[in-house]
């Protein structure tokens, strides 16, 4: 990618996201440039609503509320929608590939109200609230990844929202404590009361047993989530598919290594090595071409089902 936004959302994702990276290496290149432009967005979001830089505190701050940030995001996503010109290079991208892709409008506008629960504070005290979360954060991005892909049916879209949800799942597992820190907790309430953690004694180290058993649920969670979002790869071109595929191995993978440190998950960050990223690139092509000639089974009826549109 030659262009100016495209090696900016390139240089985006070499930072933020090195596990999806790693799969985007194998779309084809239109796709895997407006791929990149829209993670490019997500992040520039995430990182305005944390007052942050590519996930790290930045050396200026703002000085405005999370509040202003938010209504800022949301006003710019309109006047994108509405073809007015972008400053910003995230928002620039993030134009192209909604206005060319013909992505509509509510998917943005439902991410950003992932990011609103955050600066409400907003408390998860059931499993339905968590997953709840997970829909806005993970799941519409998965389904704005599916447009960009070509995959517009509403099955294929409910498979994509299940690989966003999953991977939002095996996220929460791994930085329960991470986001501890900073006050954050996805976790249900009721979980918490159950399993003895006062909420704000969740990082103290005497929880880490009974903590290491709520990430076990968490990962046990996502794997129905993983397993449906593979019958959505038949309805992806074949080198999308390949990506898609190795994406799906890469999170699930730090979620089966989350779940095995046990109580010494948090100890240091969990991530895949790169022989792990090179056998999952290798399991991602089996799957990629297992779609091509297998039916898959029907979405399971008792799965979080996402709002109808």
């Amino acid at each position: 990618m030659t262009d100016k936004l495209g090696q900016h959302a390139a240089q985006t994702i070499a930072v933020g996201s090195k596990s999806f990276a790693t799969a985007a290496k194998l779309f084809d290149p239109a796709t895997r440039r407006s791929a990149l432009m829209l993670y490019a967005w997500c992040r520039h979001c995430d990182d305005v609503i944390d007052d942050q830089q590519l996930g790290f505190r930045a050396q200026e701050t703002t000085g405005e509320s999370s509040e202003t940030r938010l209504n800022e995001l949301r006003h710019l996503t309109r006047r994108a929608y509405a073809g007015e010109p972008m400053q910003s290079p995230a928002f620039a991208a993030f134009q192209e590939v909604a206005l060319d892709h013909g992505i509509p409008e509510r998917y943005p506008l439902a991410h950003l109200d992932g990011f609103a629960m955050d600066v409400e504070q907003r408390r998860y005290v059931t499993i339905d609230d968590t997953l709840d979360y997970c829909y806005h954060v993970a799941g519409v991005v998965g389904i704005m990844m599916a447009w960009i892909m070509g995959a517009k049916d509403e099955a294929t879209l409910d498979r994509a929202c299940d690989l966003g949800m999953a991977f939002q799942l095996t996220n929460i597992a791994r930085d329960i404590i991470e986001d501890a820190q900073i006050d954050r907790c996805y976790l249900p309430a009721q979980w918490l009361e159950e399993a003895g953690i006062p909420r704000q004694e969740m990082t103290a180290p005497r929880h880490r047993e009974a903590l290491a058993g709520l990430a076990r649920q968490l990962i046990d969670l996502a794997e129905p989530y993983y397993d449906t979002a593979r019958g959505g790869l038949t309805a992806l071109p074949p080198r999308c598919a390949w990506a898609i595929g190795t994406a799906h191995g890469v999170y699930r993978e730090i979620g089966i290594k989350v779940k095995a440190h046990g109580a010494r998950a948090w100890d240091a960050r969990i991530s895949t090595s790169k022989a792990d990223k090179a056998r999952l690139l290798g399991l991602g092509l089996v799957h990629a071409m297992a779609s091509r000639w297998q039916k898959p089974a029907p979405r399971p009826s008792g799965l979080w089902q996402r709002p109808g549109d």
